[in-house]
């Protein structure tokens, strides 16, 4: 080979160089003519000149001609130009937008792989396994830590989401972890080795709902029938009678929908009623063992990490329908009543809140003076903040909110918290600090629950609902029947069948995926809520936390307002949850909505996060531009993920990519 490489150059030079002694001769000839030609031009030129003549005016003439021609042309281009400039600025605004916006994203995936490649073959190579102490830890939660800080005053137990808070390891399950019990089964019994929980910490946990644990052999089962506890059942029934129910069952009818579950024991208040199409979010402070919340998501039910310590909850104003504290260990009481007027700033107008606590009995008060006097303090300050005292029952005490904005002002002066300013009411704080100004007054979804439709009329909103938000019907119903294609593709994709060698894909003659297949769904990029939706619609037996990121649109308050649960969410920080909670994550349009912004952190950190969301054997699902997924397919071999990318017939321009986590199993000692 390489003695015919300069061969041929020889060859090929040799046949330009004949070609250049032609060309030379030609050039030769060429010249001679030339002069000869001049010479006659200037003998004709000579002769014109004797004869006809070239008088000075006609050559002013043809020069101003020339030079009148000449604006005239420039004048017309111009014009030309800035009415074609107006046309395109009026008419194609969209699709040029639209072609800077493609070029944007070529552009970051093009410094991504650059930025790849220029760390070398280190940088490529697979993720290693977290240390075994780190296979329940929560970035942004590091209690520890947060003391060395000189964090206190509860705050320690905040989420601190720093610069180093990121994990770059992917977690191994424990040891002896085993795949969750299908929903229904898994609600009532969980495996002992999934969660962090001692046998000691289930005999003596003495929270209300804690207390129908039982403990046996490998798993923990929760009976509500339970000989050691009266009974959720029971009491659900009591708080209907106090707010005139017949029992649990007509919530809905009285507009009870979603609940909030302060310091929820581990979700037996919430698992029961489920069965009566209620949805409660069960929120608690982060603990490094016996987690509520960790128990609660390994059962199927809605959790996440949240603490009433010095931050607003993310989640906006007027969100819940009720919210629900069963000895949640907080003291309502303290800091001059600034917790409950977080209470007061998420509940919707009309809403309930129910507190159980030895701190209502009115038996106690006779023998504990000190009881009594923090029990005035939270009833005077609850009629401060317009809430009307329903019914007291043994320790369960029951007010309703206002539905009427002018009671505020009815007050007696200084009696109570003031109203929030404008500037101060902002509809979707994300972890401020605590307000001490009764929030939500402003907002433009002040609408009593008893006026709402009711559960599930109320997830398919009118006309003039939808504009509260900015919305056209259009887009909603849009976006409804794109996520009600997506889940059936999504349902019939969703086999093991799609990775395998097997020669077919799934087709009619392949068992469908089970209802159940799924429980726990996480939601990167909900935008109105539409693959929730399209998820009951269809009967799948999930529940779906509706995230909304910071960094775009917040369509949050709607996704609450029809009915489902959501937080907002900064997607380069850790999600405030457990390792191994979500059985699917599905993120469409999130890449492209990251890559448009100022990025903190890259594609990878945002996959680590994924990963250690994900159950072992979950599933992901990725829907977005064709570069992005083809970058992001790249990635999923550094994480050990088994994946697929799917062309999307509808749209030429998207891919979908679809992944599974291995179940690695860790080696006992």
């Amino acid at each position: 080979m390489s003695r015919h490489l300069p061969l041929h150059r020889g060859v090929s030079g040799l046949r330009n160089l004949s070609n250049s002694n032609d060309f030379w001769d030609s050039e030769v000839k060429d010249k001679t003519e030339k002069e000869d030609l001049d010479r006659n031009r200037a003998s004709d030129q000579s002769y014109l000149s004797l004869s006809v003549g070239s008088p000075r005016s006609r050559h002013k003439l043809t020069v101003l001609f020339l030079k009148l021609s000449l604006v005239v042309i420039v004048i017309l281009a111009l014009t030309g130009s800035f009415w074609w400039t107006l046309s395109i600025s009026t008419l194609s605004r969209g699709h040029i937008f639209h072609g800077y916006r493609r070029l944007q994203e070529q552009l970051v995936l093009d410094l991504w792989d650059i930025g790849e490649l220029s760390l070398g073959a280190s940088r490529m190579k697979e993720i290693d396994f977290c240390p075994e102490e780190s296979e329940n830890h929560i970035p942004c939660f590091n209690i520890s830590e947060n003391l060395a800080l000189r964090y206190s005053d509860s705050s320690e137990y905040d989420r601190q989401c720093g610069q180093g808070s990121r994990q770059s390891c992917l977690v191994l399950p424990p040891v002896n972890y085993k795949i969750p019990l299908r929903w229904p089964t898994g609600r009532d019994v969980i495996w002992v080795a999934n969660v962090k929980i001692t046998g000691q910490e289930v005999f003596t946990s003495g929270s209300l709902t804690k207390r129908m644990m039982m403990l046996e052999e490998e798993q923990i089962s929760f009976r509500s029938a339970s000989l050691m506890f009266d009974g959720v059942e029971d009491y659900s029934h009591q708080i209907a009678e106090m707010i005139g129910l017949r029992n649990e069952s007509n919530f809905i009818q009285a507009g009870v929908r979603t609940i909030l579950d302060i310091g929820c024991g581990y979700g037996s208040f919430g698992a029961h009623l489920f069965s009566k199409q209620l949805l409660t979010m069960c929120i608690a402070n982060y603990e490094s063992s016996g987690s509520q919340v960790q128990l609660t998501l390994e059962r199927g039910l809605p959790a996440m990490i949240g603490s009433f310590n010095a931050k607003q909850l993310p989640y906006p104003s007027l969100s819940f329908d009720m919210l629900h504290c069963a000895r949640c260990g907080i003291d309502w009481d303290e800091k001059d009543g600034i917790f409950l007027i977080e209470v007061d700033r998420v509940l919707k107008p009309g809403g309930y809140f129910v507190w159980t606590s030895p701190l209502t009995n009115v038996q106690s008060f006779l023998r504990n003076k000190e009881k009594q006097k923090r029990w005035n303090f939270v009833r005077d300050f609850a009629e401060n903040l317009c809430w009307e005292l329903m019914s007291q029952q043994e320790e369960t005490v029951l007010w309703k909110k206002t539905s009427k904005k002018n009671c505020y002002n009815s007050r007696k002066p200084g009696s109570g918290p003031p109203i929030c300013s404008k500037g101060q009411d902002v509809e979707s704080p994300y972890y401020q600090p605590l307000q001490n100004c009764i929030g939500g007054t402003h907002s433009r979804r002040w609408l009593p629950i008893e006026e709402r439709p009711t559960w599930p009329s109320r997830s398919n909103l009118n006309k003039n609902e939808l504009a509260l938000y900015g919305l056209h019907s259009e887009e909603l119903n849009e976006d409804t029947a794109n996520s009600r294609t997506a889940v059936r593709n999504y349902w019939s994709l969703l086999s093991p069948l799609i990775f395998s060698d097997h020669p077919k894909r799934p087709g009619d003659e392949d068992p469908s995926p089970p209802y159940n297949m799924l429980r726990n769904v996480l939601d990167m990029n909900a935008r109105y809520g539409g693959l929730n939706a399209a998820l009951l619609e269809g009967g799948k037996s999930v529940w779906v936390m509706n995230v909304v990121p910071t960094s775009g649109p917040n369509y949050l308050p709607l996704i609450l307002d029809r009915g489902y649960v959501g937080v907002l969410h900064d997607w380069c920080e850790a999600f405030p949850t457990y390792p191994r909670t979500y059985d699917m994550v599905h993120a469409d349009g999130l890449l492209s909505l990251e890559t448009s912004q100022h990025r903190r952190c890259t594609m990878l950190d945002l996959f680590t996060e994924i990963d250690r969301l994900l159950r072992p054997e979950g599933w992901i699902l990725i829907r977005d531009a064709a570069p992005l997924v083809e970058s992001a397919r790249a990635l999923t071999t550094r994480l050990k993920w088994d994946a697929r990318i799917i062309e999307i017939e509808s749209n030429s321009d998207e891919r979908l990519l679809i992944c599974q986590k291995p179940f690695f199993k860790k080696q006992a000692m």
